[in-house]
């Protein structure tokens, strides 16, 4: 009969070792997998800039061209001419009109006038001055029509403030210099003019600048101190204007209407040798109206914004970017809606930089000599450059320039903080909001968390398997480590839940009671074991051994009871009544009610029967023949538990605190529910944290597809992914260690 079994035996035996073997394989690959589609995801927000020529084509007109633009989709261009003519050009070939053609051309002064300057505000707004000094405002506008079946953009152009001529200064004096910015209910202009005035003109709308073009002037004069203006920048808000004479730049303050005060003075630093004196060559404003641009004839970029010190708000330099060794920066152009920019030298050399993760994204030379004009288009993925009658455009493929290495894991410098920090903050409600992607405060709350979890379940569970494996009757541990085993079951969400709502609110208005039950609860348990200890004999064998431990049960409940009802008592007579209160005033030290404390609570609640069972079974492993000769050669049974017992079992120890951590550092929802999900570095149990794992479960779902954002959530999740891979190999190596070397016992 034994030989007729052997056959099917075999059968099952290679059934069973190839169907581990496969699905040891599959999980081998699918980790692989996953850590190659985490790549994938990535590896973008590495990738440096890239500009590549789409097309190019001569311009018909010979007059000189002022200003250049093009729509959001690229598909149709446009020229003002120092004539005073707009020109629109097809860049894509269409249903009505072949690529590169003139599509609309439209006169915008009288033929016996000029244009002398054009203005910029943002990518439509334009302000003409024409050789008589008459000021016009015109906007580039582009509409969608799909009357052919297909897409045709239709250009046209608008007049914000009306047809008329716009009467900046009120005496009428021709301006030598000239910013404005505007909403729908106001318009700013500042300027210099010929006769050395410096003036704020403003133009407040009777309804609305989108529906009627109607609306009341208010001059004031500006106390200027200098006597030249080379350059006039007024923020998109309207709340400052940046004044340039030579290399001070005054900044004013627009926000009062009866007064324009000096708001401050600035003075770069500027390397002086007497071969070749430094000057400021050009400004710029960045995206978000918080910093000011300066470039040099050093060929250096300074970003000044105003930082809050002891003598109070006051604008620093706080990054320079080397643009050239050899060329004065002549141009600055910045994008409209990030902290990217472009600058230009004599000789044509262009470099584009973002400033708060400090990138240099690109450099080269799109023509051979400084072009004429230089736009950027409103999504910021072209550039459209004129240069001796040719227009050309480029395709920019810049889609993460705010993110680096260095921006993700250093102290990075952010526009109104007093210094750089590392902070996270994806989102805002404000368009001039600037994300801020730090990977530090999160990483480091997945470790506080873990920490306090792990400070909280380990002794509880290795005590608690320790005993029950060692000491425990077998009756009561039937019953014991299944109960244990069965609180792995619970949701994570319903602890999440019951820890922010139920116990965190305990913890505030109980915080005494926390802090004495630290003392009691040991204290407890000491005095009931001397008791019992000291208990005659007879007395004790009228117990069942099985029902010992049960008597700390009630001495436990007694022990907690009386230390949450002398709670307030001792609060009145240490903390003045209220311990919240003195933690924060007296102490100084912040307190959130969903904390460190009630993570490291709940979170260890949840990680405990993981390294109870683990750790338990390890124990109960260990021969019974060791320990029997431990105790047969006159070893106590606390002796044989720390020389035999623990050694023995101890790979299988370490095995479960590793996965008690692995479980701590991937937990979701309990640090989701039970913390106020701040991304901050404070070490206090008091404060709370925001962890890998919940950023990723809040903030995925309201994600773009395709942002910074977004694959920096992905990286997010290949740093957990990784940290734990290596840190699971780490505790594999020990655990194979400690297992040679007490494998012999």
């Amino acid at each position: 009969m034994a030989l007729k079994s052997t056959g099917p035996r075999q059968l099952k035996n290679t059934l069973a070792q190839w169907l581990i073997t496969v699905g040891g394989i599959s999980v081998l690959f699918t980790l692989v997998l996953i850590f190659l589609y985490l790549l994938y995801v990535i590896k973008p927000i590495f990738e440096s800039a890239t500009i590549e020529p789409v097309g190019q084509f001569e311009i018909s007109t010979a007059a000189p061209t002022l200003s250049a633009g093009v729509d959001e989709l690229k598909e149709v261009a446009f020229q003002i001419t120092e004539q005073g003519d707009i020109n629109f050009y097809q860049l894509v070939k269409s249903a009505a009109h072949e690529k590169s053609t003139l599509v609309l051309n439209e006169s915008l002064l009288s033929e016996d006038k000029t244009l002398v300057n054009v203005v910029n505000s943002g990518v439509e707004k334009k302000l003409l001055i024409d050789s008589d000094g008459e000021i016009q405002l015109i906007a580039a506008k582009f509409f969608s029509n799909f009357d052919s079946g297909t897409r045709e953009i239709i250009p046209s152009v608008a007049y914000p403030l009306g047809e008329e001529s716009l009467a900046v200064d009120e005496s009428g004096e021709l301006l030598t210099q000239l910013s404005f910015s505007m909403n729908d209910e106001k318009a700013v202009f500042v300027a210099f003019t010929q006769d050395q005035r410096l003036i704020k003109t403003s133009l407040l709308a009777e309804d609305d600048f989108t529906y009627d073009s109607a609306y009341e002037t208010l001059y004031q004069e500006i106390d200027f101190p200098a006597d030249h203006v080379n350059e006039i920048l007024v923020t998109p808000d309207m709340r400052l204007a940046f004044v340039r004479s030579d290399d001070q730049i005054f900044v004013f303050d627009l926000t009062n209407e009866d007064i324009v005060e000096l708001k401050a003075t600035i003075i770069p630093s500027l390397e002086q040798t007497s071969t070749k004196p430094q000057h400021i060559t050009a400004m710029a404003l960045l995206s978000g109206s918080s910093s000011i641009l300066l470039g040099s004839s050093a060929g250096k970029v300074t970003q000044w914004f105003e930082v809050a010190t002891d003598n109070g708000r006051q604008f620093k330099n706080v990054r320079t970017f080397n643009v050239s060794d050899t060329e004065a920066v002549t141009q600055i152009h910045t994008e409209q809606f990030r902290k990217s920019f472009y600058t230009l030298t004599t000789s044509g050399n262009m470099g584009v930089f973002y400033t708060t993760s400090e990138a240099d994204l690109w450099r080269g030379q799109l023509t051979t000599t400084e072009p004429n004009v230089f736009a950027i288009s409103p999504r910021a993925d072209g550039l459209v450059v004129i240069d001796e009658n040719q227009l050309k455009i480029f395709s920019v493929e810049n889609e993460h320039p705010e993110v680096t290495w260095s921006a993700l894991w250093e102290e990075v410098w952010y526009e109104g903080y007093p210094e750089p920090e590392y902070i996270w903050q994806s989102t805002s409600g404000s368009d001039d909001f600037e994300g801020k992607f730090s990977l530090v405060p999160i990483s480091f709350g997945t470790m506080k968390a873990a920490m306090y979890a792990m400070l909280f379940a380990v002794p509880i569970a290795l005590s608690a398997a320790i005993y029950t494996a060692y000491f425990m009757t077998p009756g009561m541990r039937r019953k014991v480590k299944p109960t244990i085993e069965l609180m792995e079951a619970l949701p994570t969400v319903i602890l999440g839940f019951l820890a922010g709502l139920w116990l965190a609110p305990i913890i505030e208005n109980y915080l005494p009671a926390i802090a004495m039950l630290l003392i009691m609860l040991p204290l407890s348990v000491f005095v009931t074991a001397f008791a019992w200890h000291k208990l005659p004999k007879e007395m004790k064998n009228t117990i069942p051994e099985t029902w010992a431990p049960i008597i700390l049960v009630p001495v436990l409940l007694i022990a907690g009871g009386s230390a949450f009802l002398l709670s307030p008592f001792f609060e009145s007579l240490f903390f003045g009544g209220d311990v919240r209160q003195y933690i924060t005033n007296d102490l100084g030290i912040d307190f959130d009610q969903r904390n460190s404390l009630v993570v490291g609570l709940a979170m260890g609640f949840a990680v405990i029967p993981t390294i109870f069972s683990m750790a338990e079974d390890a124990i109960f492993s260990v021969p019974k023949h060791l320990t029997s000769g431990s105790l047969a050669l006159g070893a106590t049974q606390w002796q044989t538990l720390a020389k035999v017992v623990l050694l023995t079992a101890s790979p299988g120890i370490f095995s479960a605190v590793m996965m008690g951590l692995g479980r701590a550092v991937g937990e979701t929802m309990i640090v989701l529910m039970a913390t106020g999900n701040t991304p901050i570095l404070d070490w206090s149990i008091f404060q709370g944290m925001r962890t890998l794992a919940a950023n990723i479960a809040v903030e995925m779902p309201e994600s773009e597809v395709g942002s910074s954002h977004y694959r920096i959530l992905f990286l997010a999740a290949f740093v957990l992914f990784v940290f734990t891979f290596i840190f699971n190999t780490f505790a594999e190596l020990i655990r194979q260690r400690l297992r040679e070397k007490y494998s012999s016992l």
